[in-house]
């Protein structure tokens, strides 16, 4: 049974981080961004920051089912979606930054899964009634963004030596805006909600493969320079992966 609640998803991502940490597995960096993430917004919805707290909780955890699922196929063996496979497979990998994996995540997750949760949450004509409340989880996400920066710095000591190989890195490295992933997401909602969803598969495949080539840059940039730095900053980051998850995540512990 897919979780039904926020409490549910965050059982489910407590479970995820806890798996990570004992096999030591990158995978539990994304699982313990978006833990603080879902708290957040479980922390929104409490406060009454959204219009509707009921649909924005409908919404936030249909969209986590989503990651929930593609981790799920990929433990398994079944088949998922391309974009979640080329971020799950990069764990294994040992070039990737520490922000890299969280970007990975967050590609597949917010440019691919978000429009479709958007959707189904409000299909058809009920779409634009969610404008606002999807907006606003912008205004969450900037709340994070400080805590964020604070927690890589302190397994990634040389990531700001970015700044120093590109006044413009942390786009060139990713290709890659948070604010800008919403913005597609909310078009490829538009593009979904008058669609049944059984009409919608000829739709996702082409998300899927732009998510996916999109989520290869973020993997490998274009640029020597770039991927000079990369692996100068790797080469420096803590190679503790359970020292770095409970680092992701110590702050939302210490919440709930």
């Amino acid at each position: 049974m897919p979780p039904q609640t926020i409490d549910d998803v965050l059982i489910e991502l407590d479970q995820i981080i806890l798996r990570a940490r004992n096999e030591r597995s990158r995978l539990g960096f994304f699982s313990s961004l978006y833990r603080n993430v879902t708290i957040k917004v479980k922390e929104g919805i409490a406060a009454g920051a959204f219009e509707d707290g009921a649909r924005m909780e409908k919404l936030d955890v249909t969209f986590a089912n989503g990651y929930l699922a593609a981790l799920d196929a990929f433990h398994n063996g079944k088949p998922l979606r391309k974009c979640w496979l080329v971020s799950f497979q990069m764990a294994a990998k040992w070039p990737p930054i520490i922000l890299q994996h969280l970007l990975l995540g967050m590609n597949a997750h917010i440019n691919f899964d978000l429009g479709i949760a958007a959707a189904t949450t409000c299909p058809r004509d009920e779409l634009p009634s969610l404008k606002h409340d999807f907006n606003e989880i912008n205004v969450i996400l900037a709340g994070l963004v400080g805590q964020v920066q604070s927690e890589i710095d302190r397994v990634s000591p040389w990531i700001k030596i970015l700044d120093h190989v590109d006044p413009k890195a942390d786009q060139a490295i990713v290709n890659f805006s948070m604010e800008k992933a919403r913005q597609a997401a909310w078009r490829a909602a538009e593009r979904l909600a008058p669609v049944p969803p059984g009409r919608w598969e000829p739709q996702l495949a082409t998300l899927d493969l732009e998510v996916t080539l999109l989520g290869r840059l973020v993997r490998r940039p274009i640029g020597k320079l770039i991927n000079l730095g990369l692996f100068v900053i790797r080469s420096r980051e803590s190679s503790d992966v359970k020292k770095i998850i409970d680092v992701l995540n110590e702050t939302s512990t210490a919440r709930v």
